[in-house]
């Protein structure tokens, strides 16, 4: 046995090594792609969480207030904007494999007056079409006010293409999907995403409904002309917007969507209406799969901040980029930092 313990000893230090260089990959590839982005004054700070074969690694850059130097950390909260879908996408795949509800089922079956208009040419509007943003609902709410607004709202629309045909992005449809669900597990929407998701995962730092410390801990942000921007006041379920987050629970996220063998994550990554030649519709997630390369990703943008995340499980690999400042192209410039930021951690 004797001969064989240096052998192991420096397998054992090799392996460390390697470990350590991807970390030191990862890190470097981060610091390089933040500090490239803050090089544009429209940006203050940024905060990104890389996970790499279950390996972690979050860095924060820039100031949270213009001139007073203070960097974001692991304790910032961050509003997750239209990410806040993605959880309402999981909670649907756990009711449908709960046989809660049926991909097929006409909405209209689950609410509480008839609603004629909301079909096309007889042609009802389903429950993947509210997930696949196919419904034919507008982008915004009629009305946003309150719930008993939102449905006299819901009378006023016009479906005005078959369901499931057209794609048209709408912040509409994933309320009535968070109704829907509060109704048949007859539970408000805020449990059943922090009994589902949250508490399984530990994610003890995003949440909805935030106390006094956690808004002295919330991110204020900017336009483009560094104006103070407000934050997000929820009125309705909260499908579309609404949750916060660190940077370390949105790692446990990651984690949580790179679990092949979770049979909600499963379902939830099921392609249900392709879009183009290499692009699909989950349950509310954004799919591209092309060469090797598969991706599921989410963009979040509100008054003063935007975030992108995304998950490769082929590479098993997990980023989030989120900055305090909105304006109409930061969604692109995050992105570009996000698959550049991929490209030089996959090619290490």
């Amino acid at each position: 046995m004797k001969y064989f313990t240096p052998i192991l000893f420096f397998a054992l230090i090799g392996c460390k090594s390697v470990q350590q260089v991807n970390k030191q990959n990862v890190d470097n590839a981060i610091t390089k792609n933040a500090l490239k982005l803050l090089e544009d004054k429209r940006f203050h700070s940024v905060s990104i969480a890389v996970l790499k074969d279950g390996e972690s690694t979050i860095k924060h850059f820039g100031e949270l207030t213009i001139g007073k130097g203070n960097k974001p950390n692991d304790s910032t909260l961050y509003e997750l904007a239209s990410v806040t879908k993605t959880f309402t996408g999981y909670v649907a795949a756990k009711a449908v494999l709960d046989k809660k509800i049926n991909l097929e089922d006409d909405i209209r079956i689950y609410l509480n007056e008839p609603y004629p208009n909301l079909e096309f040419k007889g042609e009802p509007i389903k429950i993947k079409h509210l997930i696949t943003h196919t419904s034919g609902f507008p982008n915004f709410p009629i009305k946003s006010e309150n719930k008993e607004a939102f449905f006299e709202g819901l009378k006023l629309i016009k479906i005005e293409t078959k369901p499931g045909e057209v794609y048209y992005y709408s912040n509409t449809a994933p309320e009535v999907t968070a109704y829907i669900l509060e109704k048949v597990y007859q539970k408000p929407f805020e449990e059943l995403v922090t009994e589902f998701v949250l508490k399984p995962n530990k994610m003890s730092q995003t949440k909805f409904t935030l106390n006094e410390n956690d808004r002295t801990r919330l991110v204020k942000g900017y336009n483009d002309k560094n104006e103070l921007m407000p934050n997000f006041n929820r009125t309705l379920w909260g499908g579309i917007s609404g949750l916060h987050a660190t940077t370390p629970d949105l790692v446990k996220y990651m984690k949580l969507q790179l679990d092949q063998s979770n049979l909600i994550v499963k379902e939830s990554h099921k392609k249900l209406y392709k879009e183009g030649l290499d692009f699909w519709e989950g349950y509310h997630w954004y799919i591209i799969e092309d060469n090797n390369r598969l991706m599921y990703r989410h963009h979040g943008g509100i008054y003063g901040m935007q975030n992108w995340f995304v998950i490769y499980p082929k590479q098993n690999i997990g980023i989030s980029i989120l900055t305090n400042t909105s304006f109409n192209e930061t969604g692109e410039i995050l992105e570009k930092v996000v698959d550049g930021l991929y490209n030089e951690i996959n090619a290490n």
